[in-house]
């Protein structure tokens, strides 16, 4: 945790599944900080994005309880949990194609819709290359553009922490370190980031905490530069 204390998100013992007879989360714990990067990692089918889901409120938790500045919003569905103040950035289908630029930040302004032309401005002022762009459909960006434009299209809703899920996926060695980049200048400006990320031990390295998941249960936690270079770690979730 951050130096304050302070917890933004705090989660309890999910359990979470998408058959009646199917838990993919099996009492998953999890607490981001004020001021955190918080990566979770771990090997395919742990329920890393299944717990970013939960939390956002897209599957519902079976058991456990979700705090979102010490509020308990574990009943609320995804709506509610956006105009509480999470963002949920999905990998996949997270930029609407046929829109342009512009529209896109328009639309996700739907929780508090007064203001979204002064927070569009404001995000083309962070993100220069919306704004070079602001009038093209977003399915004509470049991998890296569509991907600065979903994390734009979350920040539209002024939210208190922002998930992350895989959002490197695909992208070229460049864009990748131009995205972390951006997701770290994010964070320095005050907001909480919890992040599900493919090229773990990069991710490792720019965040405070992370979480190693392992067949749906929580397995080692630690600062995350030091998880980046733990040997055993490296050996049985990094590839080395």
């Amino acid at each position: 945790m951050t130096a304050s204390g302070e917890r933004i998100l705090h989660a309890t013992g999910l359990v979470a599944g998408y058959g009646a007879a199917e838990e993919i989360l099996k009492g998953v714990e999890i607490a981001v900080g004020a001021g955190e990067i918080v990566t979770v990692i771990g090997p395919n089918g742990a329920g890393k994005s299944t717990l970013l889901k939960v939390v956002a409120g897209l599957v519902p938790a079976r058991k456990g309880t979700i705090t979102l500045l010490g509020a308990d919003v574990t009943r609320q569905g995804a709506i509610q949990r956006a105009r509480s103040g999470i963002a949920f950035v999905p990998q996949e289908k997270n930029v609407f194609g046929t829109m342009t630029v512009a529209e896109n930040l328009q639309i996700s302004a739907f929780a508090d819709p007064s203001g979204a032309r002064q927070r569009a401005e404001a995000l083309y002022e962070r993100y220069p290359v919306l704004a070079a762009r602001h009038g093209a459909l977003a399915r004509t960006l470049s991998g890296g553009q569509r991907q600065m434009l979903a994390m734009a299209m979350g920040l539209m809703g002024e939210p208190r922490l922002i998930l992350l899920d895989e959002p490197t996926a695909g992208l070229s060695p460049k864009a990748a370190d131009e995205l972390f980049e951006a997701v770290v200048a994010l964070n320095r400006s005050g907001l909480p980031v919890l992040m599900v990320e493919q090229h773990a031990v990069e991710a490792l390295a720019v965040s405070h905490r992370g979480y190693v998941l392992v067949a749906g249960r929580n397995g080692v936690e630690g600062e995350g530069p030091k998880l980046a270079s733990d040997m055993d770690v490296r050996r049985l979730f990094l590839g080395g």
